[in-house]
């Protein structure tokens, strides 16, 4: 069982990727071609991030941040 579920994720993730290239290139097409960026995250306590323009960067961070925060209150409500 396990592994079907392995399976079904690869699958999905594989899924997502594909549409979110195709919906960023369509997307591109209907805004004139340009497309902003941003990739981030934490390594440990420190961020990092990259991105097209300041105000991608900002929301990548804030979005971040509130996922691992809710993710560490999630883990601590959890073990106690």
């Amino acid at each position: 069982m396990s592994q079907e579920l392995v399976l079904i994720g690869f699958v999905l993730l594989f899924v997502a990727i594909i549409l979110i290239l195709v919906g960023s290139v369509l997307g591109a097409e209907k805004s004139g071609g340009k497309v902003e960026w941003s990739v981030g995250g934490f390594i440990g306590p420190i961020p990092f991030g990259w991105a097209s323009s300041p105000e991608m960067l900002k929301w990548t961070m804030a979005i971040t941040t509130i996922v691992l925060v809710a993710f560490v209150l999630i883990l601590f409500l959890k073990l106690s």
